[in-house]
């Protein structure tokens, strides 16, 4: 049974994270966290997602909440590093905070930069990490798309693409004309079908994310139906989102590849320490915030009133 509004509200901390470079266009991620009965959840849908696409997110921080854990499989789960778009010269001080990890995505296919730009990103990782993948969030052509994957495999190989192209047939003729394999993100978590890029043959690995899919017994339950190599990833969460995502990783029967679980190296502050990886892999387990840092970080009363909104909306949608 759903909890009422008033009791999610009373739960409510709005936090304000400030990030070390710019990710997704932004330098401070807001959050909104719900102290719950059975943990903490974490309600970030990012700013531009209408409610529709929002009430996912709300619906896994109400579960995290409020709903007990799965039972998990393993104690602790492998991450990759995160390379934002940066010059090819800061890439040394952003894998410095990924200590002992062997894999690194790349952000690539930014607007305003250049596959030159992708290509000198990608080689500076490469010479410090054995095992790259990169991320376009869906910024290519079909063709574009050929020619990055020739581009950025001349000095190395890729362990996939993911999301190079917007739509599942653009990914399936990627797919066929390429020997990189092809990892698919938003064509599953914003499809209405998100077994459609399985159907459709258009990727060789699967990026499952727990808040936009609805929470971690969601993505548990699609993870069940696809036959695809799964990699649980984070949607630039906190202490909080991160240690759901563990969760939901601990739980899968296999899990072959690194999980984009650590994306806490991004925050300057967070709202719990940030556990530090071990050999590439951080601990499987629930997050509870410091109060202290949930004080310093406060978001200001006008955005925790904008959240306190949207809340109140998505759940209208979940209604």
């Amino acid at each position: 049974m759903r909890p009422s509004l008033d009791d999610i509200l009373d739960r409510v901390h709005v936090v304000s994270l400030p990030m070390r470079v710019r990710f997704r266009g932004i330098t401070v991620r807001e959050v909104a966290l719900i102290d719950g009965p059975a943990g903490w959840g974490e309600f970030g849908a990012f700013l531009e997602y209408d409610h529709t696409e929002a009430a996912h997110w709300l619906a896994s921080a109400l579960e995290s909440a409020y709903a007990p854990a799965p039972p998990t499989l393993r104690n602790s789960v492998p991450i990759n590093a995160t390379v934002p778009a940066v010059r090819a010269d800061q890439v040394p001080d952003v894998l410095a905070r990924f200590p002992g990890t062997r894999t690194a995505k790349v952000k690539v296919a930014e607007p305003g930069q250049s596959l030159t730009d992708d290509v000198a990103r990608v080689g500076a990782v490469r010479a410090l990490i054995p095992t790259v993948r990169v991320d376009a969030n869906g910024g290519w052509s079909v063709d574009e798309a050929v020619a990055a994957a020739r581009a950025l495999t001349a000095d190395g190989r890729l362990e996939y693409l993911e999301q190079p192209c917007a739509t599942v047939a653009e990914l399936a003729e990627v797919r066929r004309r390429v020997d990189v394999p092809v990892a698919a993100d938003e064509s599953i978590r914003k499809a209405e079908d998100p077994l459609r890029v399985v159907k459709a043959g258009a990727a060789d690995v699967a990026v499952l994310k727990v808040a936009p899919l609805g929470g971690i017994s969601k993505m548990l339950a699609i993870a069940a139906q696809i036959d695809l190599p799964i990699v649980v990833s984070s949607a630039l969460d906190s202490a909080v989102g991160i240690g759901v995502g563990l969760t939901a990783a601990g739980a899968l029967p296999t899990l072959r590849h690194a999980c984009g679980l650590g994306t806490g190296g991004l925050f300057v502050e967070d709202v719990a320490e940030r556990a530090t990886p071990v050999d590439g892999h951080l601990p499987v387990g629930p997050v509870v915030p410091d109060p202290a840092r949930l004080a310093a970080l406060r978001a200001p009363s006008d955005r925790r009133d904008w959240w306190i909104d949207r809340i109140r909306a998505c759940y209208a949608v979940l209604s």
